[in-house]
C-alpha cells in the first residue's frame, strides 16, 4: 500500500478550540469537513491523546478557526506542538470571542458548533457539531495541507489524522527543527545555520535544529 496517495486527498489547516473550565484551549487539526448544508452540520476528527479532545467532549461545543496562507506560521507551532495541559495556547494570540467561543483572530473564517454526536476509531473522536455561527474574517486564501508541506515547510504532528513518516530525506543538506519539524534550506549545499535563527514555526534557537 502506498499511503502517498492520501496526501492526494484535500485538507485545509485550521485551530479547533473550546472551553477548558472557562480557560480557552485548542489544537492544530487538518481533518474538517461540512456534512450537510441544511441543517449545517460539520465534523472535525481529533486524537484521543491531544488535550483539546476531552475539553471538546466536557464543553460540548468547538470553534474552528480556519488558517490561511498568510497566517503567522508560530500559531500552528503554538497549537500543534505542545499540550493545552501543559500550557495556555492562547496566552499572547490574539484572539475573539465569536458564538460563544474562542476563534484565532488571524485567521480567514471561522466555525462554531455544538457537538451533537461523535464517533470512536482505534486512535481518534469524529465530532459532528450543528453549526450555530460561523462567518468570514477575511479575504485571504485558506491554507491547504499541501501549502502547509510545501511552502511553508511544515510537518504534521504525530498526533494529526494525517501523519505519514516521513520520506526519506534528500541529499542536499538541510536543517531540521527538533522541536516542530521546521526545514531549513540554505541558498547553497554547504550554507550553515544562521547563528540568530528562530524557527518560524515554533519559535526555537538555532540549537534545536538537526543537520541532515
Amino acid at each position: 500500500m502506498n499511503t502517498n496517495a492520501f496526501r492526494k486527498l484535500s485538507y485545509g489547516v485550521y485551530v479547533v478550540s473550546t472551553w477548558d473550565n472557562g480557560r480557552a484551549t485548542g489544537c492544530v487539526a487538518n481533518s474538517a469537513m461540512q456534512i450537510t448544508s441544511s441543517p449545517a452540520t460539520v465534523a472535525v476528527s481529533i486524537n484521543h491523546d491531544n488535550y483539546t479532545n476531552h475539553c471538546i467532549a466536557d464543553c460540548g461545543f468547538f470553534a474552528i478557526s480556519v488558517l490561511s496562507e498568510e497566517t503567522d506560521p508560530s500559531i500552528i507551532g503554538t497549537f500543534g506542538f505542545q499540550s493545552g495541559g501543559d500550557v495556555d495556547k492562547f496566552e499572547g494570540v490574539s484572539h475573539a470571542i465569536r458564538g460563544n467561543l474562542p476563534v484565532i483572530s488571524d485567521a480567514c473564517a471561522y466555525i462554531v458548533c455544538q457537538v451533537i454526536d461523535k464517533m470512536e476509531t482505534q486512535t481518534h473522536t469524529v465530532f459532528l457539531g450543528s453549526v450555530v455561527d460561523a462567518d468570514v474574517l477575511g479575504n485571504q486564501e485558506p491554507m491547504t495541507y499541501a501549502y502547509y508541506h510545501k511552502v511553508v515547510k511544515g510537518k504534521s504532528p504525530k498526533n494529526a489524522p494525517t501523519y505519514l513518516p516521513e520520506e526519506e530525506a534528500p541529499a542536499k543538506e538541510k536543517w531540521v527543527c527538533s522541536v516542530c519539524g521546521y526545514v531549513y534550506e540554505g541558498e547553497t549545499p554547504f550554507e550553515e545555520l544562521p547563528e540568530d535563527f528562530v524557527c518560524p514555526i515554533c519559535k526555537q534557537p538555532k540549537s534545536v535544529f538537526v543537520k541532515q
